[in-house]
């Protein structure tokens, strides 16, 4: 089934997010951050991957926001992807605390790529917040479907 749509439930009036809006920005910033380094191909699309994965969470948000209401197997995993990445957030932090900022500064090509990493795990990890704040409120509700404010 992971090769075909739905169709029984896939509701493509709701899923209106356009895939270059999450794609062509993320490009871009893989570019212009990384086009200086050593192994540019590689670089950029590493970066890519980092910056891509970062907010590709936001069609399924998108979508989520637009039915209201989420079945509990989708509600399951976007929640333990936010506290995923609530993790990997945390750990680039603590390598940059542990090393006293030290850090920041071993990337061999220049100095800007660890703190955008830094940045791309922050947002998403903004991103999912507000969806498991929903999710949390509405597990200690004991609702099993979640309803997203309108």
């Amino acid at each position: 089934m992971m090769k075909y749509k739905l169709k029984s439930s896939y509701m493509a009036d709701l899923d209106n997010m356009k895939k270059y809006i999450v794609i062509l920005p993320s490009l871009a910033i893989a570019f212009f951050i990384h086009h200086w380094m050593n192994n540019l191909i590689i670089s950029i699309l590493w970066t890519f991957a980092v910056y891509i994965e970062g907010v590709s969470v936001l069609p399924q948000l998108r979508l989520m926001q637009n039915v209201k209401i989420i079945e509990p197997f989708a509600a399951h995993y976007v929640f333990a992807l936010g506290v995923s990445r609530f993790f990997s957030c945390a750990h680039w932090i603590i390598k940059v605390y542990d090393t006293a900022g030290s850090y920041l500064s071993l990337s061999g090509g220049g100095f800007l790529w660890i703190p955008m990493i830094i940045l791309a795990e922050i947002v998403q990890t903004l991103v999912l917040a507000d969806f498991c704040y929903y999710y949390v409120k509405s597990v200690m509700q004991g609702q099993m479907m979640i309803r997203l404010p309108a």
